[in-house]
């Protein structure tokens, strides 16, 4: 069974830095990948990075040169450094784990493409 528990979240002012992390449990490292989603009040969750199991990385143009995904295979966790916190930053974080059957995953930011979630973490950036 898959299980995604995210931490880290927390209220910063503009220009700190953040750093959340994911635990991952029943998921096969060299068949997943791991995601970032986030959603800010009144709008649609929207990808923020992935990774695959071969450290491909994806990122949304929005957090590119601010945020970090990283994944540690020994402790099956996922990590999101972000840096430069803006205003703009403040969401729900989710994790969320895509997983392939054969070969590496595609580092995908379709929501859809990902079949397992954590309940979220609260970042609040303000000015």
């Amino acid at each position: 069974q898959v299980q995604l528990v995210e931490s880290g979240g927390g209220s910063v002012q503009a220009g700190e830095s953040l750093t959340l992390s994911c635990a991952a449990s029943g998921v096969t490292y060299t068949r997943s990948c791991l995601g970032w989603f986030r959603q800010a009040p009144g709008k649609e969750r929207e990808g923020v990075a992935v990774i695959n199991s071969i450290t491909t990385t994806r990122y949304a143009d929005s957090v590119k040169g601010r945020f970090t995904i990283s994944r540690d295979k020994a402790k099956n966790t996922l990590y999101l450094q972000m840096n430069s916190l803006k205003p703009e930053d403040t969401a729900m974080y989710f994790c969320a784990a895509s997983v392939v059957t054969f070969g590496t995953c595609y580092t995908t930011l379709v929501e859809s493409d990902y079949s397992y979630w954590g309940q979220g973490t609260q970042v609040t950036v303000s000015s």
